[in-house]
């Protein structure tokens, strides 16, 4: 992808983990999703964590030691919605400035490029979107190339996922399986 495209799928699996975090009923924060150990509150805090470290790192240039145990535990406190939106809209904007996918960042895995990076955190809210969907009985499906996108990033690495122990074993996914469930087969999740 270029630089355009990264940037659009990045802002619209933003903007759509967004529409599911504004569905969510007060309900519903205690509610469990796909991956067993998360609440539907704990998924929207790691997501708007991860949100939060994008202006320090991409922008600022700041390493994971720099910023610590910074955004460690719940961010979310009374207004999870309002949370979020703040901290999406400080990530796109960190990766949208000029250069900023050029620039490297440390990461807890070494440096790498805005850019590989940018695309990793998109997969991962097009991913938590599903989990979700599902954890509040929203819309499961998500728009094709969102999917695409995600599967084409996570593919290369796949094989470690469920080593890591942060994913389940992969699943064989239908014969006539789409990219979404192709992608959620791949994350051990049962579409």
């Amino acid at each position: 992808m270029n630089h355009d495209e990264i940037l659009r799928t990045h802002g619209e699996a933003l903007a759509l983990f967004g529409t599911r975090v504004h569905a969510v009923r007060n309900d519903q924060w205690d509610a469990p999703t796909p991956r067993t150990e998360w609440s539907v509150r704990d998924l929207v805090n790691h997501l708007t964590a991860e949100q939060l470290w994008v202006p320090r790192l991409v922008r600022d240039g700041a390493a994971i030691t720099d910023v610590g145990s910074d955004f460690d535990g719940g961010v979310l406190g009374d207004d999870p919605a309002g949370v979020w939106d703040r901290a999406a809209v400080a990530a796109v904007a960190a990766f949208s400035e000029r250069g900023a996918l050029d620039r490297p960042v440390q990461l807890s895995y070494g440096s790498q490029r805005a850019e590989a990076y940018c695309t990793q955190m998109m997969a991962d809210a097009v991913v938590h979107t599903w989990d979700l969907s599902r954890a509040i009985g929203a819309e499961e499906r998500l728009p094709g190339h969102l999917a695409t996108a995600a599967l084409r990033e996570m593919e290369p690495y796949a094989p470690g996922l469920a080593a890591s122990g942060l994913f389940a074993p992969a699943m064989e996914p239908p014969a006539d399986a789409d990219d979404l469930t192709r992608l959620l087969c791949l994350l051990g999740r049962r579409p």
